[in-house]
């Protein structure tokens, strides 16, 4: 059975909340499901999107999502199955398989694209916007290409598979780091009957979204293609259980507090720097962007 140090004297936080995505379409026409929108941002703080897509009908997913731009944040793009060819106005590119992730930060703008590269068969991910803290909005833009075989992960006794991509599990530190967010990135595969204990630092915000199964958190049933909100009432891990096989994705952070003024695909503090953002888009200055990757 999985723990962490002290499980019986850890409190463990409940639902506070499900929510069901929202059936939408981005890009060229791509369908998915919104599960974090715009007026959760505040409460999950310092996450501002979550979007989900599973397409087996190539003409739900072919169109892609050609150049576009973006600022101040962070896109963190995992792929389940399928392969999305990525590009940016530097000239850098790269090809984002099954079980791959691409850390994105936007910084001060860049454009980007995502196209799909096969043309038949299942496309399945996520992309989650993270943001970014005021100082660090307008720094340069860079991205990370992480290929599914340097995801650390681990099995534990019950044979729950855990995927570390940002933060740390059971000791375990994942593919990215980032101090001031201080985001916790996990995919989770339980199989039926097992159980599995995540520490979650008070004051963090965190959610779970169930992509398969169904789980209970707290006594509460928690469905595929919902999102689970945990209370962020101080207590210390959350505690999963799987009546059947089941995967999951926890997300946790350390919230910014901060002013979030969005417009489309540029987050920033105040309207004052959105209107900056726009001119600056419409003078070019995107397309002149260097890209470091790291």
């Amino acid at each position: 059975m999985s723990t962490v140090s002290s499980t019986n004297s850890t409190a463990f936080r409940s639902v506070e909340r499900l929510v069901q995505g929202v059936p939408t379409s981005d890009g060229a026409g791509v369908r998915l499901t919104r599960v974090l929108t715009q007026h959760l941002q505040r409460r999950l703080d310092p996450f501002l999107m979550l979007d989900a897509f599973r397409n087996e009908n190539p003409d739900d997913y072919i169109g892609g999502f050609p150049d576009h731009p973006h600022r101040g944040f962070e896109t963190v793009s995992y792929m389940i199955a399928g392969r999305m060819r990525h590009h940016d106005s530097a000239g850098n590119a790269g090809l984002l398989g099954p079980g791959g992730v691409q850390w994105m930060t936007t910084g001060s703008g860049l454009i980007h694209s995502e196209l799909p590269e096969q043309e038949a068969g299942l496309m399945e991910g996520f992309q989650l916007w993270l943001n970014l803290p005021a100082k660090d909005k307008m720094i340069a833009p860079n991205y990370r290409d992480i290929p599914s075989e340097t995801i650390p992960e681990f099995t534990t006794a019950d044979g729950v598979r855990v995927r570390v991509i940002a933060g740390a599990s059971q000791g375990i530190a994942g593919a990215v780091q980032r101090p001031h967010t201080e985001p916790l990135y996990l995919d989770v595969h339980l199989p039926a009957g097992s159980r599995f204990v995540q520490a979650i630092p008070a004051g963090h915000n965190a959610f779970t979204y169930t992509y398969r199964g169904r789980v209970d958190i707290g006594g509460t049933g928690v469905a595929d293609h919902h999102m689970a909100i945990l209370a962020n009432d101080g207590a210390g891990a959350v505690c999963i259980e799987a009546p059947e096989a089941a995967r999951v994705l926890i997300i946790a952070g350390r919230p910014l507090k901060e002013p979030i003024a969005q417009y489309g695909p540029f987050v920033m503090n105040t309207g004052e720097e959105l209107q900056q953002t726009l001119r600056d888009y419409q003078a070019g200055k995107f397309e002149a962007a260097v890209v470091q990757s790291l």
